[in-house]
């Protein structure tokens, strides 16, 4: 029985027009596949990549009636309408990352009860319902509070290290775990397609902005011993295949100074962790998330060479219309991509684009990277 013909005329409906919205389609302009793109925002980062339509995401007829235009469905941001993909997947479209599955996400309690439920490790918590509740398990400080839902980016967490923190809790449904004291953060990427196939990406290691909780860099391979880049592999592995999950999972986790991995988050979509891959491996995970909807077999995640990648975040005291200080500096040195995400203005903190950095001398990475950080800068 021959293999049916890998089908170029479906239409790929992306919900969220962001920069990873963006990166998608760039990847999905080699395999000769149309998108349509649903964003709130009109001068979303799609816009002028793919059949554009402006909506609210959470609104259930605007979600509906762009997807009845569409063969599959996927995200790039996890505050959709579920309903809206469930009654999608009734009426016969594909819907990647599975509806249950972003309802999960969307709210970091229910995340910690499954890893609760299935054996995952991660960090001693309880469940939350406001201020006060904080306030009764203060015998838990230091520890790190969180929003059930719509935190994303570095907001909805506060770390609270003694009682004079306690205020600075939210008074809505959320988590309070343990503050972990990590030796290194790193996250590894994981890929299911339709069949079953599972592919993972090597850990990379992950250095946040001390205020603001966002990535600044990345760092790829991993400084790690082998048998705690195996229990990384290993737990990325159980998540997806727990879930069943068709797509990109990314699983950002501690590493203690015992050796102990334990999962922070989880984010069903391709990811800030991931970026590097346009370059640096053999399949970007763009590719990879692309395969996994399409029911392809999935590429190979092999490191190509060691990678760093930088975020661009708006300079702090610059907004309006973006201007890029260094950039020609930045284009001169060897082995450096720049991506911008094609946001017209700047804000403080916002992501504005990333470069991604290769080189075989880890030392050699490191300097330039520095220097990408130093030199470029995102002003008004």
């Amino acid at each position: 029985m021959k293999k049916p013909f890998f089908q170029q005329n479906f239409r790929i409906g992306i919900i969220g027009g962001g920069q990873l919205g963006r990166m998608l389609i760039q990847s999905g302009i080699d395999y000769n596949l149309s998108f349509s793109v649903l964003d709130p925002d009109a001068q979303a980062p799609c816009r002028n990549l793919s059949d554009f339509h402006q909506g609210k995401l959470t609104d259930y007829d605007t979600v509906y009636q762009f997807g009845l235009e569409c063969d599959i469905l996927t995200i790039e941001i996890e505050n959709v309408n579920t309903h809206a993909l469930r009654d999608l997947m009734k009426e016969g479209k594909k819907v990647f990352p599975q509806p249950d599955i972003i309802e999960l996400i969307q709210d970091k309690r229910n995340q910690k009860l499954f890893y609760k439920e299935f054996g995952i490790p991660t960090a001693e918590f309880i469940l939350t319902e406001n201020r006060e509740d904080v306030v009764k398990n203060k015998s838990m400080l230091p520890a790190v509070h969180k929003l059930g839902r719509e935190g994303y980016d570095g907001r909805g967490v506060q770390i609270l290290r003694n009682e004079s923190d306690v205020e600075k809790a939210f008074d809505s449904p959320g988590l309070l775990e343990h503050l972990i004291d990590f030796e290194k953060e790193i996250s590894v990427i994981v890929a299911r397609n339709e069949h079953g196939e599972v592919k993972t990406y090597p850990a990379v290691e992950m250095m946040f902005h001390p205020e603001y909780n966002l990535v600044e860099y990345l760092f790829s391979p991993a400084n790690l011993r082998k048998e705690i880049q195996h229990k990384a592999d290993k737990v990325a592995r159980h998540i997806i295949e727990e879930l069943k999950m068709v797509g990109i999972l990314a699983v950002e986790m501690f590493v203690t100074r015992e050796g102990t991995v334990l999962v922070n988050e989880i984010a069903p979509r391709p990811h800030n962790s991931g970026h590097h891959t346009i370059e640096a491996n053999i399949t970007s995970q763009y590719e990879q998330h692309l395969r996994c909807i399409l029911g392809l077999p999935l590429g190979e995640t092999d490191i190509i060479m060691p990678s760093a990648m930088v975020n661009l975040l708006g300079e702090p005291g610059y907004e309006g219309p973006a201007r890029y200080e260094g950039f020609e500096e930045v284009v001169t040195i060897s082995g450096v991509h720049v991506h911008l995400y094609g946001k017209r203005t700047t804000k403080p903190f916002r992501k504005m684009g990333h470069v991604t950095v290769i080189d075989r001398d880890m030392e050699s990475l490191k300097s330039k990277a520095n220097f990408v950080k130093q030199t470029l800068k995102v002003i008004a």
